[in-house]
């Protein structure tokens, strides 16, 4: 029984360590192990480890009893049903919701507002499935049941509704493919900042267009009048 409960602790050990890792290498912010346990999303992410352990042992009114106890100390909401892989990290986290049959894989990174949710129509499995090194920027809404390819990234306030294959880039509302890679993505470009705008894209394409017509506009003017002087010579009254 001892040899049991001392597994168990050096198991919770070197999970709080592997955290503590995770938290340094991806926030800038922290300068110090000491300061992850001041992190919001560290209690979250360490309380529904311990959610997920009731709740797959379907004592499902612990589980959640533990989930809204982080919920209302982290302001982030992750359902004890959700599955999620190692490396999960939750930037600032304030207003994150993960539903119950979220799947999320490794390395993962959400930022603050994020929502995986449902669309309130599906039974069975109605929340989204994140395959390994996703990242979903700041205010992000991925909703329904379907899958986000590995490396692939989801713009800021961007709304998600449909399937996204591996390696792409999405942003906007409703969330469209702005660019996709059949390569991997080197982490050091996960970032939210980095994206293709379509918006600016769009009114920079319309600009050229106005600038190209109004070129030939101009040209179309100086052709009339060379043609009204060729049909009426300077001297002619008539």
């Amino acid at each position: 029984m001892k040899k049991k409960s001392r597994r168990s602790l050096n198991g919770v050990l070197r999970y709080i360590k592997d955290e503590i890792k995770v938290v340094r290498e991806r926030d800038p912010a922290i300068h110090s192990d000491m300061e992850v346990f001041f992190y919001a999303s560290f209690w979250a992410v360490l309380f529904y480890r311990v959610a997920h352990c009731f709740y797959q042992k379907k004592s499902y009114v612990m589980a959640r009893a533990i989930s809204q106890f982080a919920r209302n100390l982290t302001g982030i909401e992750i359902h004890p049903g959700a599955k999620i892989g190692r490396g999960f990290f939750i930037d600032h986290g304030s207003g994150v919701v993960v539903g119950e049959t979220t799947v999320i894989g490794n390395n993962v990174t959400l930022y603050q507002g994020v929502t995986l949710g449902g669309t309130g129509k599906e039974h069975g499995k109605r929340h989204p499935t994140l395959k390994d090194n996703v990242m979903v920027s700041v205010g992000a809404k991925v909703l329904g049941s379907f899958t986000i390819g590995e490396n692939s990234k989801i713009g800021a306030g961007s709304v998600v509704l449909n399937e996204v294959p591996p390696n792409c880039t999405v942003v906007g509302v409703p969330g469209r493919i702005v660019k996709c890679k059949d390569r991997e993505i080197p982490r050091e470009t996960m970032d939210q900042v980095h994206l293709p705008d379509p918006v600016r894209e769009d009114i920079e394409l319309l600009q050229r267009a106005d600038s190209a017509i109004t070129n030939q506009l101009i040209d179309l003017q100086a052709e009339f009048r060379e043609l009204k002087k060729s049909m009426n010579p300077a001297g002619n009254k008539g």
